[in-house]
Order: C-alpha cells, then structure tokens, then sequence
C-alpha cells in the first residue's frame, strides 16, 4: 500500500507542476504558442484554448470573399445556331473531360436557339470603368456577349480583344465607378500559399472556393488545339474549379488577382483535385497590350527543341544523335527557325538553353513563357551550355512574321486581320470540287476573322465581296483599305458551300 501511495504522490506533483507551468506562461505572456488576435491576418491559423484565447487562426477568407465576388461577373455567350454547327468550338475542358460528357455538352449547344445562351463563364473587372478580362474559350464565336455583374445589373459586352496563345481575352462594358481587382506579382506566390477560385460553376454566381497553390508552372498541353504558339505556364491549385469558373478569378489571401482560372483536370467534367490559372502577369501583358495596340506584341525566339526533364525524349536523342545527354532541367535546341531571333545570334542546335535574363529555364514550357512575355525588339540574355562551357548570348527579339517593331492592328495586313494564309488550287483539286477558282485556307488563327465565322483549315474560300479569288493577293487587292462589312462564300471538306459575313473593323 505504501508503494502505491508514493506513486499517488509522484503523479500529483506531476500534475501540478504542469499545470502551474501552464498557468505561468498564459498570465506572463510567455506561451509562444498565444498570439494577440488582433494582429492575425487572413490565412494565418489559430489555435484557441479553454479560456477563449486566440493563437494562430483557422483560415480566414471573409475579407478576401467579400473583396473579391464584387469583382467577378458572370459572362454568357450568344452564338448563332448554325455557325455552332459549322464551327467545332475550343474548349480547354475537352482535352480533359471524358468524350461521354463533351458530346453531351456539344449536343446540349446544338440544341440551343439564338435568343439562348450558347456558354457560360466568368469574368473578372480589372478597371472602375469596364474593362474585363476572362478566357477566349468563354466568348469564342460569340455574335453577343452578356455580362451580369454581382449586383445582377446586365450589359452588353464589346470583345475589345483575344489572344488564343494564353486564351484570354478583353471585354468593355459601358459603366463608370466599378468594383476592380488589383493584379498582383504571380511570380512572388509561393508553393503551398493560401487561394481562392471566385466564379460561377454550373451557373452558381458568386461562389468561393478555397484550397492552395499546388504548383506553379505547369504545360498540360492544352492550348495547342487553338494556337500554334501557345504559352502555358500554368497556376496549380486544387481549390476546386468546374465548368462555369472559366475566366473567373482565382486571388491571394488578401483578395487580389494571381491568376484568371483556365482549365480543371478530370475524367468526369467535375472537379477532381486540380485546377490551372494563367498567371496575372501574364494576363496583365496580354491585357495592356491588347489596349495600346489592339493585337498581342509577342517575341519569338525561333528554336525548336525538347524538355530534357523527359527520359522518354533525352533517351531517344542519345540512340538517335549517338549522345549521352543527361535528364535534367533546361531545353535541348535541334533546330533554328529561319527569320527567327536565335538563328544569327551564335546559339547552335545542340546547344542546352538553361536561364532567360538570369530567370532559370526548366521546360520548353517556362521558355516559351519568358520569351513570349516579352515584345519584338526587347534584348534578352539567353545562357546556353555548349559541352562543358556555359554561353550567355544577348538577342533581340523578333515577332513571328521577323520584325523587330511593335505593331498596331492598323498596321495588319487584310490577310493577316483574316487571320490565315492561302494557297491556289491544284487542278486535282478543281476537277474534285467541280469549281475553276478558290483558295485553300492554310495556317489558320483563332483570333482571325475566318475563324470567327466558322472557316477551318483547308476549306476552300470562293469569293470575297461577291468577287472570286484564286490566289492570296486577289484577297488581298480586294480587301485593301476596305472598312466595314465582309462577305465570304467557302466550301466546308464536304463541298457544301456557306456564306458569312463580319466586319473587319
């Protein structure tokens, strides 16, 4: 018995020397684990003990939120029937939805009439007097948009630009004194960072959804079905993203722009963990150039190549080169684009790209984001490995057609408003088509004119403004210094023969 009560005994001093320590450092402000709730900031955790003392917080959103859905509006798009037969719409959804699904969807558009909306999406104000960012998938095709803001007050919303390269696009409604979100330094989040996706998934306005920066960077390889120069490098996240969130915002803790939320990955249609942002600043160069220039200034470096972070790609260079390339970060070069930036600067194919203007290069991804986020005639510094050495090269950069100036969309030639490149007719293909003239569309833009009223890669354009055409400058004689209306007659692979009309302002 007297064992046992000195075991008693022990384990009561135990108690209350615990409990006394706990006492000392809650009176004396010693618990490091104790904080002043005033100085929390959203996104900081909290612990709170028995008493009601508040240490590190819980996330806290209600701020950001309240900021951030004032911001988001709701965007539908109105596209004419037949043309949505004609024309098979981008969707950046379709590269990851499962095909049950995405022809649902596309039955459900074709079902649709004229006076209903065609899509949904969200936008983002980015100024208080109207103008919008969201993604061109969202208002592709359109013949009008609708923008409903949070206060559910309606316009009609001019598309003052795209760009299918990152798949955004600008939009201006006519109103003064709007709420708008501040774009912040997307370079500056970090892996792991507290964010919000704000939008209106499956037509819920206004909705919020919280989770965290999953990682940064990323290629899903899905912006290459409507550009042939795409620039992915996307924000991860699984905060969670469905359809309708597309061109909404996702935000930092404080509520201000990081990304315009793009693409979700999932075999369903729904979200299943991981969702992809442009990055604001790239959406914030997209934007200002489309305002100061009414076309995207992009520069080209002119290189084709490989990520040497691919074992599948490095192993098939070393049997076919009789190399022995290690897998690693950076870019192998195998060729140099003729009138590109790189072909007369020293760069050689072979040559390992490895950092742009001091900013590492782990992807053809992340070079073709630092290379594109720059204009024609911007020098950059591009660091090569050559064998054992490392070269930095200084270029300046050309656009795709090999200029170094900034160009506005005045300066465009008609073919180049068009948006494609068009060859004559072989006699083979006269004699298939029963037809004597006509030009087949090559290298077609999304951005384009043509592609706005649902002409594809290789139909056959007939005539322009009632006048038959047969090589590219008949096109272009025809169109020059030409305002307003345009009419075409083309012929779909089928030979069935349509005719639309678009402005070229």
């Amino acid at each position: 018995m007297k064992k046992y009560t000195g075991y008693l005994l022990v384990g009561l001093m135990s108690s209350m020397t615990t409990l006394g320590g706990f006492y000392f450092m809650n009176e004396s402000g010693n618990n490091p684990f104790i904080t002043d709730a005033s100085t929390s900031k959203n996104g900081d955790f909290q612990l709170v003990d028995y008493k009601g003392n508040y240490g590190y917080d819980a996330p806290n959103f209600v701020e950001a939120s309240k900021k951030a859905v004032h911001t988001v509006v709701s965007i539908k798009n109105y596209s004419n029937q037949k043309q949505q037969q004609q024309q098979q719409q981008f969707d950046p959804f379709d590269f990851f939805f499962g095909q049950p699904e995405q022809q649902q969807r596309r039955g459900q558009q074709q079902q649709q009439q004229p006076d209903q909306p065609s899509g949904m999406g969200s936008g983002v104000i980015i100024s208080q007097d109207g103008y919008i960012v969201t993604n061109n998938h969202v208002v592709q095709g359109a013949s009008k948009i609708e923008v409903t803001l949070n206060n559910q007050k309606s316009y009609t919303a001019e598309l003052v630009g795209t760009d299918p390269s990152t798949d955004i696009a600008l939009l201006k409604i006519t109103e003064k004194g709007l709420p708008f979100t501040k774009f912040v330094d997307s370079d500056n989040i970090n892996v792991g960072d507290w964010v919000l996706a704000v939008g209106n998934p499956f037509g819920l306005t206004s909705t919020v959804t919280a989770g965290i920066v999953s990682a940064k960077g990323r290629s899903i390889n899905i912006l290459g079905k409507n550009s042939e120069s795409p620039i992915e490098s996307f924000i991860q996240t699984d905060a969670a993203i469905n359809p309708g969130n597309s061109g909404g915002a996702l935000v930092n803790a404080n509520g201000d722009l990081i990304g315009i939320n793009t693409a979700i990955s999932s075999p369903t249609g729904a979200y299943t963990g991981y969702g992809f942002a442009v990055p604001a600043n790239l959406v914030k160069k997209v934007v200002e150039d489309i305002k100061s220039y009414g076309i995207v200034q992009r520069g080209y470096l002119g290189v084709k190549g490989f990520d040497l972070s691919n074992d599948q790609a490095v192993a098939q260079y070393n049997k076919e080169f009789k190399k022995n390339i290690k897998t690693q970060n950076g870019v192998m070069i195998t060729e140099l684009v003729s009138k590109g930036s790189a072909i007369d600067s020293g760069i050689e194919a072979g040559d390992i790209i490895t950092e742009v203007d001091g900013k590492e290069v782990t992807s053809f991804s992340s070079l073709s984001f630092l290379v594109g986020s720059k204009r024609p005639g911007d020098k950059v510094n591009i660091k090569v490995r050559r064998g054992a050495a490392d070269k930095t090269y200084t270029i300046t950069l050309k656009d795709a057609k090999g200029g170094t100036k900034i160009r506005s969309k005045a300066d465009l030639s008609p073919t180049e408003i068009l948006g494609a490149e068009f060859e004559p007719l072989t006699e083979r293909q006269k004699d298939s088509f029963g037809i004597n003239y006509g030009v087949m569309v090559k290298n077609l833009d999304n951005a384009g004119k043509l592609a706005s009223a649902g002409v594809q890669d290789e139909f056959i354009i007939l005539s322009v403004n009632d006048k038959e055409v047969s090589s590219q400058d008949d096109i272009e004689k025809i169109l020059k210094n030409h305002k307003g209306r345009v009419s075409i007659k083309f012929a779909d692979y089928y030979g069935r023969i349509y005719t639309k009309g678009f402005t070229m302002d």
